[in-house]
C-alpha cells in the first residue's frame, strides 16, 4: 500500500519504528503482526514526517501525542452530537479484533451496544474501545482484567453527575448549555487528574 509513495520502506524499518514505540500492531496468537486502517494511516504519517520535514523520531513522537490530544478534545466536542453506528462486522474491522474477543469486551461492560430489530448497533468510541482492548490483549491483558476501568469510569462520571446533573436537567436552554460546558471542562480535570496519578504510580514501579 505504501509502496508508490515510500519505495524504500521495508519491514526492517516498520518494525524499528515498532521497537521505537511509534506504532503498535495487534498480533495473533502465532506472532504475526496486523495493521488495522489506523495503523497504516499512523505509518503513513510517520514516514511523512521524517521526508518532508526531517524530523527525528523524538519530535515525530510528540507530534503523534499532540495530535492524539487534538483527536480527544473534537471528541468531547462531540459529546451532544449523534455518532456514527456499526454493526458487529464493522466494529471488528475497525478494531482490528476477532468476534470472540469483541464478545468478551461486552461481557465484561467494555463495550455497550444497543440493540435494534435484534442487531447489536456500537458506536464510533466502542470501535476506539475495542482497539484499545485489542492492543492490551497482545500483552496478555484479558477483558476481565479491563473491569477495574471501566468500574472507574463510571465511578468518575457519577461524580461528576452530581455536579452538573440538575443543570443538564433544567429546563433553561442556557443553564442546559452552562452544565455541558461544565460537564466537558469536569471531564478534561478528572482525566488529566487521572493520567497524572496513573504515570506517577507507573514511575514508582520503574523505580523499584
Amino acid at each position: 500500500m505504501l509502496k508508490d509513495e515510500f519505495p524504500d520502506i521495508s519491514i526492517s524499518k516498520i518494525r524499528y519504528l515498532e521497537d521505537q514505540g511509534l506504532l503498535a500492531p495487534r498480533r495473533t496468537e502465532g506472532g504475526y503482526r496486523l495493521f488495522s486502517e489506523d495503523d497504516v494511516e499512523r505509518l503513513e504519517r510517520i514516514l511523512r514526517l521524517q521526508r518532508d520535514e526531517f524530523l527525528p523520531l523524538r519530535v515525530i513522537r510528540q507530534e503523534l501525542a499532540s495530535s492524539g490530544a487534538r483527536d480527544r478534545k473534537r471528541r468531547r466536542a462531540g459529546l451532544v452530537e449523534a455518532e456514527r453506528e456499526l454493526d458487529l462486522e464493522e466494529l471488528c474491522e475497525r478494531a482490528g479484533i476477532d468476534a470472540r474477543l469483541a464478545r468478551e469486551l461486552e461481557e465484561f461492560g467494555l463495550l455497550a451496544p444497543r440493540t435494534e430489530s435484534g442487531e447489536k448497533r456500537y458506536r464510533d468510541l466502542d470501535a476506539d474501545i475495542a482497539l484499545a482492548c485489542g492492543r492490551l490483549a497482545q500483552f496478555g491483558i484479558a477483558p476481565r482484567h479491563l473491569r477495574g476501568f471501566r468500574t472507574a469510569a463510571d465511578r468518575e462520571a457519577a461524580l461528576i453527575e452530581q455536579v452538573v446533573g440538575p443543570a443538564l436537567r433544567a429546563r433553561n436552554p442556557e443553564r442546559r448549555r452552562a452544565g455541558m460546558e461544565d460537564l466537558e471542562s469536569l471531564g478534561e480535570l478528572a482525566q488529566g487528574l487521572g493520567q497524572l496519578l496513573f504515570w506517577r504510580a507507573l514511575r514508582r514501579l520503574a523505580s523499584t
